[in-house]
Order: C-alpha cells, then structure tokens, then sequence
C-alpha cells in the first residue's frame, strides 16, 4: 500500500514540473518588437548619440571630381544614358566607355562625371564657327544622274505649309565647300515630304511622312555608331560619325539594315520607315554639329 506522504511529495513535484514546462513553451517575441527605440528624452539626454546614429544612417557624401564643369567633361543626370550623352556631344558612345575606362555602358551614376572630348585634346581649342550657307544655281536633274543619286531627287514638298517654308529654304540655301571636318557632301535621307521642319525648340530635326518600308538613306558618307533600340523617343535608330565634327540621327525605323562599326556612303539604303515610339510611320532625321542639333536644310542641296 502507498504511502500517503509519499504520494503527495509526488504530486507537488509532477505539478512543478508541469509549470517548468508550461513555461519553456511559451513563445518568444516578434524580432520587430526587441528593436531598441530611443525616446525623445533620451535623445536630448544624450545629443552625441543622436547625432552619430544620424550619422550611420546617412551615407557620406560623394567626393566632388575635379574635372566636374570643366570643357571636354559631362555630369551625370538623372535619365542619362551613354548613348544618350555620346549623342548630345557628337561623339561614338564605345569611344566614351574607351576614354573613360567603362566596363558596362549600362551602369553610370548621376553626379558622375564623364570625358566627353578625345585623352589629349584640348576641349577649349574645338571650333564655334557658326554653320554657313551660300546661295546656289539650282537645275533639275537629268535622268541618268537621278538614277545614280535616288537619296537626293527625292518627291517635291507640298506647296504649301510647313513643308513649303523647308523647301523654300532648301532652294535659297545650300551647303558650300567648306574645309576640314565641313567639306561634307549631304544627300536627302528620304524621298518622303517634309511634314514637320526644324525647331530649335519643338523638333530638333525634319520629320518625313511616308509608308511603312519607304527607304531611309545615309545622308552622307560615314560610320555607324549606334543601330538599336536603346535611346527612349527614337525608337529603331541608326546614329552615323562622319567626322570628328557632324552626326546624323535617324529615327522610328521599322527596320535597320545596317549594324554597329559598318561603313556606309551617301544615298546607301541603311533602314526602313516606320513608326516605332512615334504615334505614325515617320523617319525623324536629326544633323548635330559637334553634338548640338542644327536646321538640316541648311546643309541639304535643293530638291
């Protein structure tokens, strides 16, 4: 027979070992809620704490590059790219990456800053002259030399309209010979009417209404330095060199016929019209002087 007492002492210890186990099975708190907090009290107790967490949190500045607003140097914004900034300073993006010695062209950093002239250049020596014209006597073509030159017989612009005020300033106005980088012989990039002509602050170009497929012609002999997809606005673009002076820009293709490093002569066939990034089959054509886009008109013989 058990013991009274001894199945007592039993029982005392079976319930204390109960509740040391109920006690381990109590779960532990969310990691959110162990976060250390500093109250506002402790704060203004101890303003040297304060401020070196502030510090921690906040990353230390960049240190400023020296070469930062100089000539021949670009800064980094917001939205740029290397195709982008190769563009706007007439200058082969792959150039930009050699010059700079980028790995990646798709990684830059806004607030850096970019060689945007050749090592060894002086950038205050580059030339401003202005782009000149001359007055020209103008006659039609004859057959066989329209055949040979189909980039720069192309249709008449309309008779009126905007169209009409390119035209009439393509007649007045032609490209002379010039000397060095502007000795370039320049050909109509489209057979297509001019819809929309130059502005220095709207449309940075001619803009062609045509057909989806209509040919879209070198307008001078040169390099391509871009053929892609990758600059936002222009679509299917090919981007030709043709000195260290001038590039071309042409925009919203529905085709590109031609690819990075491939040379090409004036009134070479080098994509198709169409309408990519543009609400209607177009062909944007852009001339840019030293990165800076001028009134091709001025440049382009009379049709």
């Amino acid at each position: 027979m058990i013991d009274a007492s001894a199945l007592r002492r039993c029982l005392a210890l079976l319930a204390a070992g109960v509740l040391v186990a109920a006690c381990s099975n109590t779960p532990n708190r969310a990691p959110i809620e162990e976060r250390t907090v500093v109250s506002r009290s402790a704060a203004a107790a101890s303003p040297a704490a304060s401020a070196a967490s502030a510090a921690e949190a906040s990353p230390a500045p960049a240190v400023a590059d020296s070469n930062a607003g100089k000539p021949g140097y670009y800064t980094v914004k917001s939205g740029d790219t290397l195709i982008r900034i190769g563009l706007d300073n007439g200058q082969n993006w792959k150039d930009l990456m050699r010059w700079n010695n980028l790995t990646n062209p798709n990684v830059i950093e806004v607030g850096q800053v970019i060689r945007v002239v050749p090592p060894g250049l002086d950038p205050t020596a580059a030339t401003t002259r202005p782009v000149t014209t001359a007055r020209v006597e103008t006659r039609a073509l004859d057959a066989k030399s329209a055949a040979s030159a189909p980039a720069a017989a192309g249709a008449a612009l309309p008779a009126s309209g905007a169209g009409a005020s390119v035209a009439a300033a393509s007649t007045r106005e032609a490209a002379p010979p010039r000397e060095g980088d502007d000795d370039i012989t320049w050909g109509w990039p489209a057979t297509a009417p001019v819809a929309m002509p130059f502005d220095d602050a709207r449309n940075k170009g001619l803009v062609f209404r045509g057909k989806a497929g209509d040919p879209v012609y070198a307008a001078a002999d040169g390099r391509v330095v871009y053929a892609g997809s990758g600059l936002r606005g222009y679509g299917n673009l090919v981007i030709l060199k043709h000195n260290g002076t001038y590039l071309t820009a042409y925009a919203h293709n529905q085709t590109l016929l031609v690819k990075d490093d491939q040379n090409v002569k004036r009134g070479q066939k080098i994509a198709e019209m169409g309408s990519t990034d543009a609400d209607s089959v177009q062909l944007h054509f852009e001339i840019r002087r030293q990165g800076k886009p001028i009134d091709p008109a001025r440049l382009l013989p009379a049709r």
